[in-house]
């Protein structure tokens, strides 16, 4: 348990005395909100729910398609 301790220690500090590494982890993750939040939303639209009003319609669409 103390190796752990000392390797959560060691990366809270390298985080915190980070400088031109905090904006590049801001642009890291302002890019992965882009690509998995704005493209599936673009991109991906949920077509079962657009297409059939129920559950069950829905199950056996998937079920008919899987088994063609």
């Amino acid at each position: 348990m103390n190796t752990l301790k000392k390797i959560w220690i060691f990366y809270r500090d390298g985080f915190r005395e980070m400088t031109v590494g905090k904006t590049l982890w801001m642009i890291i993750l302002l890019k992965l909100f882009i690509f998995f939040v704005v493209i599936k939303l673009l991109f991906f639209p949920n077509l079962l729910s657009r297409d059939y009003d129920t559950d069950s319609a829905r199950a056996d669409h998937v079920r008919k398609e899987l088994t063609k």
